[in-house]
């Protein structure tokens, strides 16, 4: 029997690196295909301030000839075309909807992108797949959105202790290179403004902040949800006062649970209890994850009968 060659330190280097492709080729490559917006500002309800300032966003474009060229201000903007959005704000706010709306407004598809479609596990290729990203929406004419942005936009890493925080920074650095040589819309959402880098920060020419509907928004939301053919006895001014700190996305589940509550129970109307229940189920779990208890109402059967007697509505056998 022979004596085998000794293994030297780059034959197994070589081993690694064969292995590395040979994995990353099972992967299967990411599409980005843009979408229709499924929103325009008709269809959804935010504050009269947050809707002019996102306005004056999405009109960038019809007016930059006026700004950039009549008034001469590409003189000294030189990146003229390049703007960037970032909606932040509590969840169900409305941020997504936002991002449809403006490119719906602009006449244009959307490409939404989220930090779980373009993440890869093998070194190099997360910032791969943003380029591939920032390419399909030039090569498509598409809105560029990067919903829960924070996650490619956080803070690089300054005591880099593994291969892991090596690709996070590569990563941040890709992204701002490619940011800072884009010439079109790219729109961001997040939850967390505050894990952004400051150095995307700067790059982001607009952040607009979207707050939990007012008493006047709530009211609107409450009316869009509760529909006249949805037999229903709820005082639109009493649940809009009744409960704050509720967001869109609360009140339109609200409403679907509540309507749902009423076809299980075969009762031919939507009471206002039922809405009640809902948001206040809403609201218990917001405040367990904050470490709070509070009450919850449950409707009971009975009750649900006695209502039903009271508005002269029959239950279903």
């Amino acid at each position: 029997m022979g004596i085998g060659r000794r293994i030297t330190p780059d034959d197994e280097r070589q081993a690694e690196e064969e292995i590395h492709t040979s994995r990353r080729s099972k992967e299967s490559p990411i599409e980005f295909i843009p979408e229709e917006p499924r929103w325009s500002f008709d269809e959804i309800i935010l504050p009269r301030s947050v809707k002019d300032k996102i306005l004056d966003v999405a009109n960038y474009a019809d007016n930059s000839k006026l700004v950039f060229e009549t008034w001469g201000l590409q003189k000294v903007f030189k990146q003229s075309r390049q703007i960037g959005i970032n909606l932040y704000g509590a969840p169900g706010t409305g941020k997504t909807m936002a991002a449809h709306a403006i490119a719906k407004h602009l006449g244009r598809k959307i490409l939404v992108v989220n930090y779980a479609d373009i993440e890869s596990k093998y070194v190099g290729e997360t910032p791969k797949n943003i380029r591939k990203a920032f390419e399909a929406a030039k090569a498509s004419g598409s809105i560029l959105f990067f919903d829960e942005a924070d996650a490619i936009l956080s803070k690089r890493v300054t005591n880099m202790t593994s291969a892991t925080d090596v690709s996070v920074n590569q990563t941040r650095s890709v992204m701002l290179m490619i940011m800072n040589d884009y010439q079109d819309f790219v729109i961001f959402a997040t939850n967390f403004i505050s894990n952004f880098d400051p150095a995307f920060m700067r790059r982001i020419s607009t952040h607009i902040e979207f707050k939990l509907p007012d008493l006047d928004c709530r009211k609107k939301l409450w009316s869009h949800y509760l529909l006249p053919t949805m037999p229903n006895n709820v005082d639109i001014d009493e649940l809009a006062s009744k409960y704050d700190g509720i967001s869109g996305s609360d009140i339109a589940n609200a409403v679907l649970m509540a309507a749902f509550k009423a076809a299980r129970l075969k009762v031919r109307i939507v009471f206002k209890e039922y809405i009640f229940e809902a948001v206040e189920s809403t609201l218990a779990s917001k405040n367990a994850n904050s470490g709070v208890t509070v009450e919850r109402r449950v409707v009971s059967e009975n009750y649900v009968k006695e209502q039903a007697a009271k508005y002269g509505k029959e239950i279903k056998k």
